[in-house]
């Protein structure tokens, strides 16, 4: 029986625990390892992450003979390595006799496998004073972990020993480079290629997508099929992802039907970034047919396609599916969660998100963070703010977003003061610093609870003490703290020493104000400003001056403003409620 064959063709199907079993018979059968042995079953217990096997494995080496022999000395430096054990690495290479220059490799790349940068510096400094030939493998350990000037440093030595067309250590270069932000860098080099690899491509593909630019990931994929070059799905990925970014159908469609004609369209995670896409895409349609014909459907597909319905108001859909979901091998997973709970806020349905909870409790998926954020939410959006606080109240490790959603609960329940005492604990109590959605939140609580000092004193810091500037939504709130309070002319005042851009935007708030406080005058001037901008025509804006005029006995310019309404063919949208009778919204 040759145990050395077993072993060796377990290790490269990945079939690493096998290997060790196979190894552990041959133990007992009364055979032992050899040089070609124990490198094979290291590598397995270095893919299993097994310290505990390794030093086993250390120890047969010694009681067989095979310590020093430099093919079995230099695995036991990778998976030492490779299980976090660098001191004990360090220490087989120390004691080797004799160094390989793999050793040397292997050696560089623990240290910079533990984040000894430094360390990895020191070796290659030290092979280069012996004379030691440098390979493309000696570098390859420096390039995910080192910093810029780092990285230059060894794309210039690289560059200087002539491994510059090593096509791996070309592409591991220009990783690093989009790692730090440098896609000019990468550029220069993938450029410089004479022949490309897929590799080389998606690199590119995916440094411009990590930045944002669309348009030149395409350009880039066009350059590609040019030169007759077959995506694979990793490229498939990145279009699907930049589509994402864009959120432009037609694209998306376009990068769909070239992804069914490659036949990439049923693996994982190609079905879920292409239901993720027509999502962000907002055509539910098609996200729901490509989600139907999907053969196996993984938590991840589940729940991009609910989250979906979530988003986009249909949340009884998302529950239907969640439903649905239950009854399958597939079990919901955290993200799943906190899209089922955003659906129950969406409905203010109390009892379902009640079901849910009792759901998270049962399978111990509570301790989530992201978890615990959706079910305060939830519960203050159902009316139950007890329950939220409880919540909240057993939440060990509250991070930003937790603190968040209890701040704007208690705003949207007009507890102002609950909500400002929350804010001012999660600075002094846990240090953690407010971003612009708290502030938001805060801003809301001060205009719900009529703290008009309070919401302008925290207006000012938010820029002044924590560096956030102040967007369209900060500047609604505070027009509309001011403007809830009876302050119109304040109001109006502060909305003309906003930006310009922003003006239009924010008036809206003082249109309500100027009908609740009988202000005629800046009524006017806030319709003037609203109307400028043509998303904020909308019928609810023209029928608010319209029952101004009609309060102060305006007839003429009531007539006037119903026919505007009429004559730009605006339809007043129906108010509607909802309430929850027995489980049932």
């Amino acid at each position: 029986m040759d145990w050395n064959l077993m072993i060796r063709c377990s290790v490269k199907q990945g079939f690493f625990t096998r290997a060790l079993q196979i190894y552990s018979s041959m133990v007992r059968s009364g055979f032992h390892g050899s040089e070609f042995t124990f490198p094979f079953v290291l590598k397995a217990c270095a893919k299993l992450s097994s310290l505990g096997d390794v030093k086993k494995l250390h120890s047969h080496t010694l009681l067989t003979g095979f310590q020093s022999h430099v093919f079995v000395q230099t695995a036991l430096i990778d998976a030492y390595s490779k299980c976090r054990c660098l001191h004990s690495a360090r220490l087989v290479f120390d004691e080797m006799p004799l160094r390989s220059p793999v050793s040397w490799n292997s050696i560089i790349s623990a240290h910079c496998r533990d984040f000894h940068i430094d360390q990895s510096f020191a070796i290659l400094s030290r092979m280069q004073l012996l004379g030691l030939e440098l390979s493309p493998t000696t570098f390859l350990g420096f390039l995910p972990v080192c910093s810029l000037p780092q990285g230059l440093s060894i794309h210039c030595n690289v560059t200087k020993l002539g491994l510059d067309d090593d096509l791996p250590l070309a592409n591991s270069i220009m990783i690093m480079y989009i790692r730090l932000s440098q896609i000019d860098g990468a550029l220069s080099i993938f450029d410089s290629l004479l022949q490309k690899s897929i590799v080389s491509w998606t690199v590119i593909l995916g440094g411009y997508l990590s930045s944002g630019e669309v348009t030149k990931v395409f350009t880039v994929f066009n350059q590609m099929r040019r030169q007759l070059v077959v995506p694979d799905s990793v490229v498939f990925v990145n279009l699907l992802s930049c589509c994402k970014l864009s959120g432009n159908l037609l694209l998306s469609m376009s990068v769909h039907s070239l992804l069914l004609r490659s036949g990439f369209h049923q693996k994982d995670p190609i079905d879920n970034l292409v239901t993720a896409m027509y999502v962000e895409c907002k055509d539910l349609v098609s996200a729901r047919r490509v989600f139907d014909d999907a053969d196996e459907k993984s938590v991840f597909l589940w729940t991009s396609m609910i989250s979906g319905y979530a988003q986009l108001g249909h949340p009884r859909e998302a529950l239907h599916l969640f439903n649905m979901m239950l009854r399958t091998a597939s079990k919901p997973n955290e993200p799943t969660l906190a899209a089922v709970l955003s659906a129950c806020a969406e409905m203010g349905s109390l009892r379902t998100g009640e079901e849910i909870e009792q759901y998270i409790f049962l399978n111990d998926l509570g301790s989530d963070l992201r978890v615990q954020t959706s079910l305060i939410h939830m519960f203050c959006k159902c009316g139950s703010i007890k329950k939220a606080q409880a919540v909240f109240g057993r939440t060990p490790r509250k991070d930003l977003a937790v603190w968040s959603s209890m701040i704007n609960g208690y705003a949207m329940h007009g507890m102002g003061k609950e909500a400002l005492n929350l804010f001012h604990q999660m600075q002094n109590e846990e240090g953690i610093e407010p971003d612009s959605v708290v502030f938001t939140s805060v801003l809301l609580a001060c205009s719900h609870s009529g703290m008009v000092e309070d919401g302008l004193k925290h207006f000012r810091s938010m820029e002044k003490e924590f560096g956030v500037e102040p967007s369209i939504e900060h500047y609604s709130c505070l027009v509309d703290l001011l403007g809830r309070a009876g302050y119109v002319e304040l109001a109006m005042r502060t909305i003309e020493k906003m930006p310009a851009q922003v003006q239009a935007r924010v008036s809206a708030p003082v249109l309500s104000a100027c009908y609740k406080h009988q202000n005629l005058e800046l009524g006017e001037m806030a319709a003037e400003k609203l109307f400028k901008l043509k998303k904020a025509r909308s019928s609810g804006n023209f029928v608010l001056m319209n029952n101004m005029y009609t309060s102060m006995g305006k007839w003429r310019e009531a007539e006037k403003s119903r026919r505007l309404i009429d004559g730009k063919g605006l339809v007043k949208v129906p108010g509607w409620s909802q309430i929850e009778i027995d489980g049932v919204v």
